[in-house]
């Protein structure tokens, strides 16, 4: 499919309009403005890969109030054309309005929804597009969206509640580190200039923090650079595949946030199953998909050979059951849905349950981190202090 941009007279109201149609070619293209009484006076492919580059910074917010407002216009039996224009009316922010605006294109040429919105994979990933093709066929559409409005929610409190319990550990630290470097810049070098006026030595301790202040001060900008490019590093070396299963196996097995991280791969591993599989989507769809939607390769890896063990035959418990970082709590509750048949309502409790623990795992951590973070403070600050304070009783003694 090509997007094409184009110029055209409107048989029904003899007026110009300006507009995108999507097709294969642009004599598809031309007959389908004909069928619906357009006559193209001019017409340009928009670009060789089908689908203008937009911006892809789209808030979760604003995706979700976009995905109720069309689950809400299409249950009230409007047509999905006309459903797109009006909430592509009702939505503020800019991006998302023209790629509604493209998407709305799209489907008016003729193309399904599902494969509409597969063109912007940066906004609509893939549990969004393979839920909107599961309600395109099952004629649930408007089901569907809601499901997926309600997955965007659990996924957004989720992380809104991680990042702000790691808001008041990030003072704190910039805090200490703060405190140190003016400590280091102002009091160790006023000892050292002592010392010189004296003709004394400093103590070892005191040398090494006359050292780090002195490369401080006079090479902040090394120090800066430095900083920018580790963390420029760290970015581009997790980028890489070994680099990643190397981070994703850390964050699985780090002291203190283990918990937290494989309770969270679990409830996301389950509300996203739980959706589509109540969605209708096939089982080993499913699993593909909550694998990629787990944000981990280690654990992807697991649910991947819990895929083909399905695909082989057994039932999923029986594939999780032993995989090393799928929690035993969810192949025996699994089990259990599946001799009931409610396989999608058990993963939805459990993920309502890890969802639980994730909140309790953040309040314990933050309840942690801050006496921990408190005894490095006092710790780096004893030592400089002492480092400042020696030298003083050394000459005081004399």
């Amino acid at each position: 499919m090509q997007t094409f941009k184009y110029t055209a007279r409107d048989t029904a109201t003899n007026k110009i309009v300006h507009s995108t149609v999507q097709a294969s070619s642009e004599a598809e293209a031309a007959k389908l403005l004909m069928a619906q009484n357009i006559v193209p006076t001019e017409m340009s492919v928009v670009n060789g890969k089908g689908g203008i580059s937009f911006g892809s910074r789209v808030p979760t917010k604003a995706r979700v109030i976009f995905t109720r407002q069309l689950a809400t216009m299409i249950n009230a039996g409007l047509p999905l054309s006309q459903s797109l224009s009006t909430v592509r009316d009702q939505t503020a922010n800019k991006n998302l309005k023209n790629i509604i605006t493209e998407i709305a294109n799209s489907v008016s040429g003729g193309a399904a929804l599902g494969d509409s919105f597969a063109k912007y994979p940066k906004v609509f990933n893939q549990v969004y597009i393979a839920l909107v093709r599961a309600g395109e066929a099952s004629g649930t559409l408007d089901k569907s969206l809601e499901r997926l409005a309600d997955q965007q929610e659990h996924d957004a409190d989720m992380l809104s509640k991680i990042r702000g319990a790691m808001v008041y550990p990030a003072i704190v630290l910039a805090v200490i580190v703060g405190v140190i470097i003016f400590m280091l810049v102002t009091l160790v070098p006023q000892v050292e200039m002592l010392y010189s006026d004296m003709g004394k030595e400093l103590p070892l301790q005191t040398q090494i923090l006359n050292w780090v202040a002195n490369f401080v001060i006079n090479y902040w900008y090394i120090v800066i650079l430095v900083i920018i490019g580790l963390v420029f590093l760290l970015k581009w070396w997790i980028q890489t595949e070994s680099g990643r299963k190397t981070w994703d196996t850390i964050k699985l097995n780090m002291p203190l946030f283990s918990s937290l991280f494989r309770k969270m791969y679990m409830a996301r591993f389950t509300r996203t199953s739980e959706t589509l599989l109540a969605a209708g989507v096939p089982m080993l769809e499913v699993l593909r998909i909550s694998a990629d939607s787990v944000n981990n390769v280690v654990v992807k890896e697991a649910i991947i050979r819990a895929a083909r063990k399905v695909k082989n035959g057994k039932p999923l418990s029986e594939g999780l059951t032993g995989e090393d970082y799928i929690l035993p709590f969810v192949p025996q509750m699994i089990k259990i849905g599946e001799t009931s048949g409610g396989i999608d309502a058990m993963m939805g409790k459990v993920a309502d349950f890890y969802e639980k623990e994730v909140d309790n795992a953040i309040k314990s951590i933050s309840t942690l981190i801050e006496p921990i973070l408190m005894v490095c403070m006092a710790f780096m600050i004893g030592f400089i202090v002492l480092a400042v304070l020696l030298p003083i009783y050394e000459i005081a003694g004399m």
